[in-house]
């Protein structure tokens, strides 16, 4: 079987690195650049040619990241690779997985539609899947879904005195207490109401009891970080330690780090699916063992065009 080539879109070095490490694949090099007219110039310094290809892009603020990474597949196939992977650990556009109002897009059925012709396989952490029940529902390839969960209590097990797991919603319930019963802490789930984009109202329930915990604000995704905050306020009237805030996807839009610990958060932790400062949780493990069970299954075969 031939080698794996692992090209690392700009911006996803550093798990390559290790990724690329962990699967004993080649590092692919390419060279992307743009034209002055912001049109997107990529060339493959390594060759696919009869070679498995696995594209790593984790596609947070993704509109500008999708055009070069879908070339990059492209390309690869054009060239000669045997089989084409993306491992994408963040997954965008699975937010809007149904029309609200009348007239709008279902953009994650319609992204869906776009990267499936690309690729063979797909790999992501933890997709926004509240509403669906699995990827399969709109990508048209095999998607192998990884669950963070189990390395985010080993972290609260090993980093924080007493937990108390806080979750955001009760759609968020499920994962809490699971990563809860791992961590070997109670659990408690909050009451959100969502109005906007940024306007969160929530409702945090008795919390006195556990006075001698420290409460751990737990997410899959923490973007604008309305909800911690609005959170952090609250147990900031309670008689409870200072609060750690623990997601699996940090996107943070704007100042949403800073505002966070300047809303009373003692430390924010992220898994490193997008790269940030706040990247205490490798999820390199896990992707390695799921791209490592895709090839023996694609080393072999063509791809689609």
């Amino acid at each position: 079987m031939s080698r794996l080539l692992l090209v690392a879109m700009p911006g996803n070095e550093h798990l390559a690195q290790s990724l690329a490490q962990a699967v004993e694949a080649e590092l692919g090099q390419i060279e992307l650049r743009r034209f002055p007219d912001e049109e997107t110039y990529l060339r493959y310094l390594s060759s696919p040619e009869g070679r498995p290809v696995a594209i790593l892009a984790s596609l947070d603020r993704p509109d500008a990241k999708v055009l070069p990474f879908l070339f990059a597949a492209k390309t690869a196939r054009n060239l000669g690779a045997r089989s084409v992977g993306l491992v994408c650990p963040y997954l965008p556009y699975m937010r809007q997985d149904r029309r609200f109002k009348p007239g709008e897009a279902v953009t994650s059925a319609h992204f869906a539609a776009i990267v499936s012709p690309a690729f063979d396989w797909l790999i992501t952490v933890d997709p926004h899947l509240h509403r669906r029940s699995s990827l399969s529902e709109i990508y048209a390839i095999p998607a192998m879904v990884l669950h963070a969960a189990p390395l985010v209590a080993e972290w609260i097990r090993q980093s924080v005195e007493r937990p108390l797991l806080v979750g955001p919603d009760a759609e968020s319930e499920q994962w809490v207490s699971a990563v809860a019963r791992d961590a070997g802490a109670p659990h408690v789930i909050l009451e959100k109401f969502r109005r906007g984009d940024r306007d969160v109202e929530v409702t945090v329930p008795d919390v006195e009891r556990w006075w001698e915990h420290t409460p751990v604000l737990v997410d899959d995704i923490v973007s604008t970080a309305r909800t911690m905050i609005k959170t952090l306020c609250h147990l900031g009237r309670a008689p409870l330690q200072p609060a750690v805030c623990v997601a699996v996807h940090g996107i943070f839009v704007g100042e949403a780090h800073r505002d966070l610990f300047e809303a009373g958060a003692e430390r924010v932790v992220t898994c490193n699916t997008i790269r940030h400062a706040s990247n205490l949780i490798d999820v390199t493990g896990l992707l390695a063992k799921a791209v490592r069970s895709f090839l023996p299954a694609t080393a072999g075969e063509g791809g689609s065009s």
